[in-house]
């Protein structure tokens, strides 16, 4: 029985999946928190979509999908910036319609243009097919964006919680802003091998919510959404391999279960503690009394 449980941190392409999973755990945790708070939990699903005509570009000239991916990524996220800012168009508008087109775009190359590559692996991700050329790409992005975040993360909370503060403390507003678009896009494309491009999302807002109801510090937040999206990636990885199912859904679907239990246990809490019979000095007193 133990043997059975513990074949998946035996078998090396396992061993792989567990791997990158938890580097990619950090940076979107980390990334996620920002998001949540900020009010851009859509940002990062309109960017994963945008990236797919990139992939499809990069493969069609030979190039790294990474680099194509960051690059459509990139492009799609400085143009809606600019379209928002120069129409009366309202930047969520912009977003549907810029990040859908590019997602359409995407698909229709991928149709028109016959290539081996399999559009399953590039939507949901291929986390068993993980060799060692990904694994150091993978490490590279999310030590960079790991890092980014950390350095400038005083930065990044005076413009995530006022921008207008940040504005008026002489901060670069406009470099902070498209620093983390970058950012955005950079994490997408580093998980585009865990979870893929549909599933990134999952990873860029759900660790952040689940931490943003289990905390009240914005330090004591990053970590428990680190732990919680670390915890959720080896579970749901060594949970898919005993149950034959598709492993970035079933890590997606982990993060969802655990948001579900915290809030639904923050709700009952909240109705106990209402419900609770409360005393108040007079009563107190009297019964001390007798």
């Amino acid at each position: 029985m133990i043997e059975a449980l513990l074949l998946p941190f035996e078998l090396p392409f396992m061993q792989n999946a567990f791997l990158i999973g938890a580097i990619v755990a950090v940076p979107t945790a980390l990334l996620s928190c920002y998001l949540v708070l900020k009010g851009w939990a859509l940002m990062g699903d309109a960017v994963s979509h945008a990236i797919l005509p990139g992939v499809v570009a990069a493969y069609l000239l030979g190039l790294p999908l990474i680099l194509g991916a960051f690059a459509a990524g990139m492009l799609c996220t400085v143009a809606s910036g600019y379209l928002s800012a120069s129409t009366r168009v309202k930047p969520d508008t912009v977003m549907g319609v810029v990040f859908s087109g590019m997602f359409a775009s995407g698909l229709v190359i991928y149709v028109a243009v016959p290539t081996s590559m399999h559009l399953d692996h590039i939507l949901f991700g291929n986390m068993l097919g993980v060799d060692a050329r990904m694994l150091r790409d993978t490490a590279l992005i999310a030590a960079v964006v790991t890092a980014a975040l950390l350095i400038g993360r005083r930065w990044l909370l005076v413009h995530t919680f006022d921008p207008v503060q940040a504005r008026a403390l002489g901060l670069p507003v406009g470099l902070i802003h498209y620093g983390l678009l970058a950012l955005i896009s950079a994490t997408i494309v580093a998980t585009l091998t865990a979870t893929g491009l549909i599933l990134a999302v999952g990873l860029l807002i759900t660790p952040g919510a689940i931490a943003f109801l289990l905390t009240r510090r914005f330090a004591a937040m990053q970590l428990a959404a680190v732990l919680v999206c670390e915890a959720a990636m080896l579970g749901g990885i060594w949970t898919s391999f005993h149950l034959d199912s598709a492993t970035g859904p079933t890590v997606i679907l982990l993060l969802t279960l655990t948001f579900a239990v915290v809030l639904l246990g923050r709700r009952a809490g909240r109705l106990r503690h209402r419900t609770e019979p409360r005393l108040d000095a007079r009563s107190h007193l009297s019964h001390t009394d007798r």
